[in-house]
């Protein structure tokens, strides 16, 4: 395994470098007779896309999805389905200063050690130029889930750098270039701007939630719900660190309070719970609850502000890193996130379906 593939029974491939002629996907295991357009796939790509603001980089890309095949006449086949996105808008020579040295906080330096020679064009294949094939996967497993369970995701930036955003309506997600679930985002903008100016960069913190999940997903030790789902999260550019419900804040917990009392009334006779602390997975296994997640992306490593690296030759020098670059990476991660999760909850439907099938009740697999 060469560390391109996601999943398992619903298996992702991904290829491609940030500058050459293009990136995309194939997706082994989709189930056949789904209605699949590029018009499904596209809307989760704009989300993502660069250029939609001025707090993001201005790298100019239609991310125009083909699809290249796995789909006739409007439905899934069942073969693979490989998605294309073109590169248009490369602006290689802005690396030509890098070549021969690495910056701060990159995989520069770990891709040379590793390989003995790496692409420094916008990073090559460690760069996140290769998110947009992930979102585009994830659409697709966004619509099976959809239509199979009612199963919905949803993101939201909950902090940015040091600046703590409030929770006021899922509503506010879409209507601002954040990601922020807040009406007045004036905050977030003035410091953004301030920061541009710095010639620095942030980090920040995301919620990725599902809704509507089905009981019963995930397997027992190894490939547990939650530890597939912070496995692919932490496959994102950036994320340094995953949490499931509570996460670290359930170290200070008591466990009168932080176990999830089972209460009767829930969907299709099951139970209901008065309260999701541990992020609607117990022991692996989802227990119909709503997923909630959260994770840290690191602050963006390409920066104007000066600072000290090393040639290949091991000589010091000093890198300032020019081109276009988000200053705060966390922007656009959010649909991301969300692509991920969905891909990890449809590869252990299709394995729960093939495991149990129809025999645990109210799940609702066919």
């Amino acid at each position: 395994m060469s560390g391109n593939t996601l999943g398992k029974l619903f298996a992702v491939t991904n290829f491609g470098e940030s500058h050459g002629p293009a990136i995309g996907c194939v997706i082994d295991g989709c189930p056949p007779g789904m209605a699949l357009s590029e018009a499904d796939i596209q809307p989760d790509l704009d989300r993502r896309r660069p250029g939609t603001s001025v707090f993001v980089t201005q790298r100019s890309e239609a991310d125009r999805v083909e699809i290249v095949s796995g789909v006739f006449e409007g439905r899934t086949t069942g073969t693979p389905i490989c998605l294309l996105i073109r590169n248009t808008d490369q602006r290689s020579k802005d690396y030509g200063d890098i070549a021969q040295s690495f910056r701060p906080g990159h995989a520069d330096y770990t891709y040379w050690r590793k390989y003995g020679l790496r692409d420094p064009r916008g990073g090559g294949r460690s760069s996140a130029r290769l998110t947009a094939p992930t979102v585009a996967a994830g659409a697709v497993a966004k619509k099976w889930l959809r239509e199979q369970f009612g199963t919905t995701f949803g993101g939201c930036m909950t902090h940015v750098g040091e600046l703590a955003i409030g929770f006021e309506s899922w509503d506010h997600v879409h209507a601002n270039p954040f990601f922020a679930p807040v009406a007045d985002v004036t905050a977030i903008e003035d410091y953004m701007n301030a920061l541009r100016k710095s010639g620095d960069s942030c980090g920040a913190r995301l919620r990725v939630t599902a809704r509507h999940m089905p009981v019963g997903l995930g397997e027992p030790v190894y490939d547990r719900l939650d530890a597939d789902l912070a496995h692919a999260l932490m496959g994102l550019n950036a994320v340094k660190g995953v949490e499931i419900g509570d996460g670290f804040a359930s170290v200070a917990h008591k466990g009168s309070m932080h176990g999830d009392s089972l209460l009767p009334g829930g969907k299709d006779g099951g139970a209901r719970f008065a309260s999701n602390h541990d992020g609607g997975v117990l022991g692996g296994i989802s227990s119909g609850q709503d997923l909630e997640i959260a994770i840290a992306v690191k602050p963006t490593s390409s920066i104007l502000t000066p600072r000290a690296s090393l040639n290949i030759e091991g000589e010091p020098v000093e890198i300032v890193t020019k081109g276009r670059h988000d200053p705060c990476v966390g922007i656009r991660a959010t649909p991301i996130a969300e692509a991920l999760t969905a891909l990890v909850v449809m590869d252990h439907a299709l394995r729960d379906r093939g495991q149990c099938g129809q025999a645990r009740g109210g799940l609702g697999l066919e």
